[in-house]
């Protein structure tokens, strides 16, 4: 395959990044450079199947949708696109043998979104954070741990933990937006119009033992991965302690954010960690 295609397409996924979320892009820009193109396509892939169920509204979501499941099959199958992001994406899964269990429970997450709207039972509400969140960070364990199967298996758990703890911070900070926006409440029998402080408190108590797993995982990622990823934690902590202290009435009036300053400072302080090995 030509060089300048499939380098151009890789750039398409980290634009992408870039555009949509500053936190993963530094993050990613912390790793060692043979991990960076991967973890990009991975991102762009999944940005675009999320774009579709969250802004395509004068769209039929779910014909686009089952569109790009079946071009993302094709894409992997024969071993090319002409679509960037799905070129850059086959590339990643077909070389670092990325299972077609973990890209369907993705999709099939998406496909959650453009149907359901509350999340009844606890069973219902994990499998969709599994897909939506889970089989992402599983994903880039497989790029990591490419040189190590073994080590895939021992840090599963503990990526699914962080990626977890992730979402569940994006849906406490969305949670006005997704509602007034797409009607959605993700968190199980939550009345956002009721949603009290002692459920908040439940749903943080349960992102923190998240945490605590996803950190142990990220102490144990090879050495060229471990500070990018440890950055994206970091600033996810200090986004998730601004929401912890901050009231009900807060949460459900604004988007709560980490300023870009503050992140400069929490990467320069996470590096002087890094240098004197206190990860």
């Amino acid at each position: 395959m030509d060089s300048l295609f499939k380098k151009t397409s890789f750039e398409c996924s980290e634009l992408i990044t870039k555009r949509y979320s500053t936190s993963f892009s530094l993050g990613i820009r912390m790793f060692e450079k043979k991990f960076r193109a991967p973890i990009y396509g991975i991102y762009g892939f999944t940005r675009f199947a999320d774009e579709i169920v969250d802004s395509f509204h004068n769209s039929n979501k779910r014909e686009l949708l089952t569109r790009f499941k079946n071009d993302t099959r094709l894409a992997i199958d024969e071993g090319v696109s002409l679509n960037p992001v799905l070129q850059s994406f086959q590339d990643v899964v077909n070389t670092y043998r990325i299972e077609w269990d973990l890209i369907e429970s993705f999709l099939h997450s998406m496909e959650m979104d453009i149907e359901k709207t509350f999340y009844e039972k606890e069973s219902s509400y994990k499998k969709y954070i599994y897909g939506s969140a889970e089989v992402v960070g599983l994903m880039c364990l497989k790029v990591f741990t490419y040189d190590s199967p073994e080590k895939y298996e021992v840090l599963k758990a503990d990526a699914s933990a962080l990626g977890a703890a992730f979402q569940k911070i994006n849906f406490l900070r969305d949670i006005k937006a997704d509602y007034d926006e797409r009607g959605r409440v993700y968190f199980p029998n939550v009345d956002y119009l009721n949603f009290t402080e002692e459920e908040k408190l439940e749903i943080e108590n349960d992102i923190e033992k998240d945490f605590n797993d996803g950190l142990r995982g990220i102490r144990n990622l090879p050495s060229g991965a471990k500070f990018g990823v440890y950055v994206a934690y970091i600033y996810y902590v200090n986004l998730f302690n601004k929401i912890k202290s901050a009231p009900i009435s807060e949460v459900k009036s604004k988007r709560i954010r980490v300023k870009n300053r503050w992140k400069i400072y929490l990467l320069a302080k996470s590096m002087v960690k890094s240098r004197l090995n206190l990860i």
